[in-house]
């Protein structure tokens, strides 16, 4: 079943459970998909039904997408 709030926990996680960091790259992710670019897991819905924000976290916690800091 599908809940936002699982998985933002578990992207929230792959971060350190930096919130900062973490809507940093879900920012840079979402300009990415809102410019075209696909998705980069199997989304659980179809994506005219799920929003960029959704599909960047999702990206997130199941690892397709590799946060880390930028210095």
């Amino acid at each position: 079943m599908w809940r936002i709030e699982k998985i933002n926990a578990e992207a929230l996680e792959r971060v350190n459970y930096d919130r900062y960091l973490l809507s940093e790259a879900v920012a840079r992710r979402v300009e990415e998909l809102l410019e075209g670019a696909k998705p980069l897991v199997e989304l659980p819905k179809p994506k005219e039904l799920m929003q960029p924000t959704e599909i960047a976290l999702l990206e997130i916690a199941k690892g397709a997408l590799k946060v880390r800091e930028v210095k």
